[in-house]
C-alpha cells in the first residue's frame, strides 16, 4: 500500500533479469493529449472519440478539470478518464499525482458503472478535504480558482511531510478511503508496467491547458500544478521515452475562466464570435460556461506566440483544432476536409507553420461523429 519494496520482491526482480524475463523499457507504447491553451479546449471530446484505439485510458489532475464527452444528454468527467464509455474494455488509471475528490469520483463510478477490476487507483493519490476547498473560496475572486479545494490539498501534500501547520488538516491518501479499497489495491506504475509488457497501448490525458502550468503559465494566474505533458507523465508515473505522439489540442479562439483571471492576447466578446461565424448567441452563451464553475467564460483572437510555445514545450507531434464552426457555422455540417469552408483551411495551413506539426484532427461540432481525422497513424477502432 505505501510502496515500500520487500527483500523479497528485491530477489524476485534480480532473477528475472538474469532469466531474461524482463519486457523492453524502450517500446513507445503512450499517446498524449495535452491542453495547449487554457484549458477548456475541447480535450474530452477528442479523447472520448481516440478511446476505442487503446487498451488503457490514464487520468491525471484534479476535481477542478471537468472534461464533457458527447453522451446523450452530455458528461462531464472531473476524475475518470474521458473515454470512460466510449471504450468500456480498457483498464483505466488514475495516477499518484491526481488529487481526488471521494464524493465526485464515486459519483462518476456509479454513473458509468465501472467495475473495480477495470479501474485502479494509485494508493498515493492526494484526497481532497472540505477544509481544503473552504481555504480556496478567496481565490475563486483573485485569480479565478474553481475552488475545489485542489491547491490547497497539494500544499498539505507538501507540508505533511513533517510537522503540519496551524490549522492544517490530516493528509489522507486514496490508500487510506474503505470506500476506495476495491480500487487501491496496486500502485499505477505497477499496473502500467504490466501494461507495457504486453504490448498495450495507452492513452494518457491531461488537464487544464499548458497556459496554466503552475511555473510556464502567468503567475499568479496558474493552477496549482504543471500541466505540460512533462507534468502529465510524472503525475502518472510514465517515462519520457516511451511516448509515441503528443497530440495537442488548441481550439479556434482560446478561452479563460470567467472573472479576472489573467491576461489574453487580443480579448473579444462573444457577440463578436456569433456575428463572425454566424452562430446563435444564446447557444454559445450557454456552451460558454465553465464545466466546473459554471462561470461565463473569457475568449480572445487565436494566439499564434502562444501556439509556437506551447508546441515547444509539449514537443506537439499533432494539433488537434477544436470549434472550427466558430469560424462558420456551416463547418458543423463539414465530414471530410475538403468540405470545410475557405478560412479554417487557411487556419489550418498557417497552424501547420507556425507550430511546425500537423493538424490531424479537426472538430467540427461537439459530437460523437464531428471529428474530421486526418492521422496517418490511426489504429482499428476496438
Amino acid at each position: 500500500m505505501t510502496g515500500i519494496l520487500t527483500l523479497t520482491d528485491d530477489v524476485e526482480v534480480r532473477c528475472a533479469a538474469f532469466l531474461g524475463l524482463l519486457p523492453r523499457l524502450d517500446e513507445r507504447l503512450v499517446d498524449v493529449i495535452v491542453g495547449g491553451e487554457y484549458g477548456s479546449e475541447g480535450k474530452g471530446n477528442v479523447a472520448f472519440y481516440l478511446a476505442p484505439e487503446y487498451e488503457v485510458l490514464v487520468r491525471v489532475g484534479g476535481s477542478n478539470a471537468g472534461h464533457i464527452v458527447p453522451l446523450d444528454p452530455p458528461y462531464t468527467h472531473r476524475l475518470l478518464p474521458s473515454g470512460t464509455r466510449a471504450n468500456e474494455e480498457a483498464h483505466m488509471i488514475i495516477g499518484a499525482g491526481a488529487v481526488i475528490d471521494v464524493e465526485q469520483l464515486l459519483s462518476e463510478i456509479a454513473d458509468s458503472q465501472v467495475e473495480a477490476n477495470r479501474l485502479s487507483i494509485d494508493p498515493q493519490a492526494m484526497v481532497v478535504e472540505d477544509a481544503d476547498r473552504t481555504a480556496e473560496q478567496r481565490l475563486r475572486e483573485e485569480i479565478g480558482s474553481t475552488g475545489q479545494g485542489v491547491g490547497y490539498a497539494t500544499a498539505r501534500r507538501i507540508m505533511g511531510r513533517g510537522r503540519l501547520l496551524e490549522g492544517f488538516a490530516k493528509v489522507r491518501l486514496a490508500g487510506t478511503i474503505p470506500t476506495l479499497a476495491p480500487f487501491t489495491r496496486r500502485r499505477a506504475v505497477d499496473v502500467l508496467s504490466d501494461a507495457f509488457a504486453q504490448g498495450k497501448r495507452v492513452l494518457l490525458e491531461g488537464t487544464q491547458g499548458t497556459g496554466l502550468s503552475l511555473y510556464h503559465g502567468s503567475y499568479p494566474w496558474v493552477t496549482s500544478r504543471d500541466t505540460t505533458v512533462a507534468g502529465c507523465l510524472a503525475e502518472a508515473g510514465i517515462a519520457p521515452h516511451r511516448v509515441r505522439r503528443v497530440v495537442m489540442v488548441v481550439r479556434t479562439y482560446p478561452i479563460r475562466v470567467g472573472g479576472y483571471s489573467g491576461p489574453m492576447s487580443q480579448e473579444l466578446s462573444w457577440e463578436q464570435i456569433a456575428d463572425r461565424s454566424g452562430l446563435d448567441l444564446n447557444d454559445i452563451l450557454q456552451t460558454e460556461k465553465g464545466s466546473v464553475s459554471r462561470n461565463q467564460r473569457r475568449v480572445a483572437e487565436f494566439d499564434w506566440t502562444q501556439l509556437r510555445s506551447a508546441a515547444e514545450i509539449n514537443g506537439a507531434t499533432d494539433i488537434a483544432l477544436t470549434f472550427a464552426d466558430y469560424l462558420d457555422a456551416k463547418n458543423d455540417q463539414a465530414r471530410r476536409f475538403d468540405q470545410l469552408t475557405g478560412e479554417p483551411i487557411q487556419n489550418i495551413e498557417e497552424i501547420e507553420r507556425v507550430a511546425g506539426t500537423p493538424v490531424t484532427l479537426i472538430s467540427t461540432r461537439f459530437h460523437e461523429r464531428s471529428i474530421i481525422d486526418r492521422r496517418p497513424w490511426r489504429r482499428s477502432r476496438r
